[in-house]
């Protein structure tokens, strides 16, 4: 769409080809760049799903007509119905049901009944902090709208988040801005949603829940805070089913992850930092850290008084989670599968009374987490069809694309590690303090990179007047 778009405004005409299912999501991407009605023409049916006569027919029965079609208009017609609201514009009055209808039938709930966005509603959540709520936080991929602090407290006020949290509200929006994390891929076909983990002295100040039922909405800090970034991508990002959100199955809003800061202050010593210390933030630093994960599963009752007992039941999980993930490593990716341990504090303190700091854990995980060679091999390239002439691994050491611990034999059963390293293992601490249970996630790789940044809870001086 990018090429489209440099070369209709170079006075080119162009046509893209998209498939079946993907009209609006082009259009609406072409419009966010700056140009609507792009010419289009639909390549119909999977590729994957019919055969090359198939394809060779339709493509000239259906597509190519429409490729002629695209390149003889000789205008763009503009399509006013896209036309959306400015950030004062009163967009209706009348009851609370009344406006969450209306909300609900223009696409800006989730179908959950919202908290109004009044002005003076916003105005007051705002208020407190000293923010200038035209500030231009960055700009949403790839909607092309900009990320204001307004916005962000519209759908605050929508979610029912408290003001207290509006810091980490902002926080949230500069790793949305943040290239690294690659907002716009969260509409991507397999569906993978963002985990907010929050870490750091003030969550507890804040409400957020790190002990016993984490990851399990109820407790307004995690529940509301995880709600309102599915709005803020709806309303936005332009992530809806007409436009940008393209999942195949998609998943309900997910619960802040909260770290238990208390029990990461008295094992410091022993090598456990919170997870944003992986991405360079000292551990009495407040943070958020955002990643979009596929799915996850428990590891229940995990048996054993030592780490060398222990150990093997979480490999273990790690390894049955991994699956067409691992083409991030090679296919989709390069060495970007970087899956979340979350241990409970009961099995954080096995690790260190075994004198294990995490990174003996993450070592130990890249010995322990294996998976045979062939199956690795099917997962990037037989079963998902996604690396190129389907090569072995052993092929692939060879040519310097993956580590050699992949390729020690070319016995087709040898077990192969899921990560690159051992760094690539994240490691969290949350959950019931007396229960021996953890929790794994495998990541969508470069889809929603892990991304880190700074919760400022000070005020802010945007609004105040300086005289030099």
């Amino acid at each position: 769409m990018r090429a489209s778009v440099a070369a209709e405004k170079a006075g080119i005409p162009s046509v893209s080809l998209v498939c079946s299912g993907f009209e609006r999501q082009a259009l609406a991407t072409g419009r966010g760049l700056g140009i609507d009605n792009l010419p289009l023409a639909v390549l119909n049916g999977h590729v994957d799903s019919v055969t090359s006569e198939e394809m060779i027919s339709r493509f000239l029965a259906q597509t190519v007509p429409e490729i002629l079609r695209g390149l003889t208009v000789e205008s763009l017609e503009s399509d006013a119905q896209h036309g959306e609201p400015s950030a004062l514009d009163i967009v209706g009055c009348g009851s609370i049901d009344h406006i969450n209808d209306l909300f609900a039938r223009k696409g800006w709930s989730d179908g959950s009944p919202i908290v109004p966005p009044t002005k003076d509603r916003v105005d007051d959540f705002i208020a407190e902090s000293g923010n200038d709520p035209w500030r231009v936080i960055g700009q949403a991929r790839p909607s092309s709208r900009d990320m204001t602090v307004w916005s962000v407290a519209v759908n605050a006020v929508m979610a029912g988040v408290r003001a207290e949290h509006f810091p980490v509200l902002l926080a949230i929006a500069e790793v949305l801005a943040d290239p690294t994390y690659g907002v716009e891929h969260s509409g991507n076909t397999t569906g993978a949603d963002a985990l907010i983990v929050v870490s750091g002295p003030s969550t507890a100040e804040l409400g957020f829940n790190s002990g016993a039922g984490a990851l399990r909405d109820g407790t307004p800090a995690n529940t509301t805070i995880g709600r309102w970034l599915r709005l803020y991508q709806r309303n936005v990002c332009g992530f809806t089913i007409s436009e940008h959100d393209k999942a195949t199955f998609g998943n309900s809003a997910r619960v802040v992850l909260a770290e238990d800061h208390e029990t990461l202050r008295e094992i410091r010593d022993h090598g456990w930092f919170p997870l944003s210390a992986d991405f360079g933030f000292d551990a009495n630093d407040d943070t958020v850290t955002i990643v979009r994960v596929n799915g996850g599963t428990i590891v229940g009752s995990v048996f054993g008084s030592t780490a060398e007992q222990i150990i093997a039941y979480l490999a273990d999980g790690l390894a049955r989670l991994s699956g067409w993930e691992l083409t991030h490593n090679y296919g989709l990716g390069s060495g970007q599968f970087q899956p979340l341990l979350v241990v409970s504090p009961l099995l954080a303190r096995t690790f260190v009374r075994s004198g294990w700091s995490k990174d003996d854990v993450r070592s130990a995980l890249f010995e322990q987490a294996r998976i045979p060679a062939w199956r690795y091999e099917s997962y990037i390239g037989i079963w998902s069809n996604l690396t190129t002439g389907q090569p072995t691994l052993t092929e692939l050491a060879a040519a310097g694309h993956v580590p050699e611990a992949f390729a020690v034999s070319t016995d087709p059963n040898r077990l192969v590690p899921i990560v690159f390293e051992p760094s690539k293992f994240r490691i969290a601490v949350a959950g019931d303090p007396n229960r021996a249970n953890a929790y794994v996630m495998s990541n969508d790789g470069p889809h929603g990179m892990w991304t880190s940044k700074r919760i400022d809870r000070s005020r802010s001086d945007d609004l105040v007047c300086r005289v030099e």
